[in-house]
């Protein structure tokens, strides 16, 4: 409430406007002690990275629910691993429309070949698909990975390029005589150029990335042949070529953020209670399954225990001698009683308790209750809505992960194989149109989710005559499949059933018309 003259008039008092009586009120009971404070990404996230990344990953192995939401995303997003389909503008590139499909063939197959191979990965582990998966898991859990280019000559590929994935905790700020830790815990300043180093990421004086630090193992780690540590600096562009060194995959969610939060940090405190909880009631219904007697003897058999002998102050049962089966009669001595334990105390609140909490962690990572916990027990309608909101976040993380990942690492292939004359694409490298025209491709994977696939083809079916949709995009989003593929492979099947329908027919004893063919006598 303010006080102000008006004309000279005599004070008068009148509300505050906007929120000063709503969320921003300093009067109200339920808001007068709550003020929380927003500061830079590198207060509120940077600072508490470290402990954010632990609890995350203790999250993601030890925690069922957790465990749950990174593989549920992980698989909604790339499923077997999302594969490149090439897309070429073949008028601006001024080809054809069958040169550009036997280009896209073409490049597609020089492209298979590199990612099914060991040889795409730089320690030979794993392929491209398996790669995507690791770096995608990493990001969500860690909240960013990153990824370098390297090369090596390896005998039975032409490829040179190398991929090799970096945990998230390897890049940090280094802890030697090129930097001074004169800022804060997390930023630093490099001496040389007065670059500042935030959580291994430099960046220069207009806050445009520069290098990241790379160091040789995670800090404090207990086991390690590395002794010593020691940090690598690795340039994001090359400074001759301008390529890309490093990728750094992550979902930027606020301006200024040089490093990603864990896909669980909103749910970290919600995911933890509900784990303990589980873990009470397990404890209980487990206590609650034994069946525990006790032989009881009256008190006053023991009024005199102080003068009788040891062995004698004993009570006259011994527990081995007895047990419980199917119809057993057993005789107890004179004066001892037998008591159980009931233990029906069953808590029925467990279940709707745990579904209203598994909603709200859903809800906040934006997965519907239904995928997150693999349970469709609704209509068809409510499963479907539910389908169709999880892909929603599936596609938004996928661009993500795409923009990031696949397509950086898809151009680089390019540049090494046009390069190499292994596929043609002229004016790749004097036209920066034109390389991104060369580049361009779809990427999808094969795992699809229907709830009733014959009404989705005929969506598809009736997209396709109203011109809204190609049957390339719908054979790609259907089932993953390649339509020119399929129309090859359609064309091959159909001749070879027309030459085999007669033999068939006459094994059978039908003609073409499904009636009994006429035999001779």
């Amino acid at each position: 409430m303010k006080k102000h003259k008006i004309r000279g008039k005599p004070a008068r008092e009148y509300k505050n406007s906007g929120y000063s009586e709503g969320g921003a009120s300093l009067e109200k009971n339920v808001l007068k002690t709550w003020r929380p404070a927003h500061y830079s990404a590198k207060s509120d996230l940077d600072l508490n990275l470290k402990l954010l990344r632990d609890r995350a990953f203790d999250l993601t192995i030890n925690s069922p629910l957790g465990c749950a939401a990174i593989q549920t995303e992980t698989t909604g997003v790339l499923g077997a691993g999302l594969k490149v389909f090439p897309k070429l503008k073949y008028k601006e590139l001024g080809l054809t429309a069958e040169g550009a499909r036997e280009w896209e063939r073409k490049t597609k197959l020089e492209f298979e070949m590199w990612a099914k191979s060991l040889d795409c990965d730089y320690n030979r582990r794993n392929n491209f698909y398996e790669l995507q998966r690791i770096i995608f898991m990493s990001y969500l859990t860690d909240g960013d990975a990153f990824c370098l280019f390297k090369r090596r000559f390896t005998t039975g590929t032409p490829y040179t390029l190398r991929l090799q994935v970096v945990e998230a905790a390897r890049v940090s700020n280094p802890l030697d005589a090129v930097t001074n830790a004169g800022i804060s815990p997390i930023e630093m300043v490099r001496l040389n150029n007065n670059h500042r180093i935030i959580n291994g990421i430099e960046v220069d004086a207009q806050g445009r990335l520069v290098a990241i630090w790379v160091s040789n193992k995670i800090w404090n780690e207990p086991h390690s042949m590395d002794a010593e540590l020691k940090w690598q600096r690795v340039r994001m562009f090359g400074a001759e070529t301008g390529e890309r060194n490093i990728l750094h995959v992550c979902y930027d969610t606020r301006p200024e953020m040089f490093r990603g939060a864990p896909f669980l940090s909103p749910v970290i405190e919600t995911l933890k209670q509900i784990s303990r909880y589980a873990d009470a009631e397990l404890t209980s219904a487990v206590v609650k399954s034994f069946f525990s007697i006790f032989f009881v003897q009256p008190l006053s058999n023991f009024e005199f225990n102080d003068i009788l002998p040891e062995e004698e102050n004993k009570l006259p049962v011994d527990v081995r001698e007895y047990s419980l089966g199917s119809g057993t009669i057993s005789a107890l001595p004179r004066g001892v009683d037998v008591k159980a334990i009931d233990r029906s105390n069953a808590q029925s609140t467990f279940d709707p308790f745990m579904t209203s909490f598994i909603k709200q962690v859903g809800a906040a990572l934006n997965i519907p209750y239904e995928i997150l916990t693999k349970q469709f027990q609704a209509s068809y309608s409510a499963s479907r809505a539910a389908l169709l909101q999880a892909q929603d976040e599936f596609r938004i993380r996928k661009e993500s992960f795409v923009n990031d990942f696949c397509a950086p690492v898809y151009e680089q292939f390019l540049i090494e194989a046009v390069a190499q004359g292994r596929i043609k694409a002229a004016g790749f490298f004097e036209d920066p149109l034109k390389r991104f025209l060369w580049s361009a491709a779809d990427w999808r994977n094969e795992q699809t989710h229907s709830l009733d696939p014959e009404k989705e083809v005929q969506a598809a079916l009736l997209k396709i005559s109203a011109g809204l949709s190609t049957r390339a995009k719908e054979a790609v989003e259907l089932s993953g499949t390649d339509f020119w593929e399929n129309a090859a492979q359609l064309e091959l099947e159909n001749k070879l059933m027309e030459k085999i329908t007669p033999q068939i027919e006459k094994a059978a004893g039908t003609n073409s018309d499904g009636d009994k063919a006429a035999t001779t006598p």
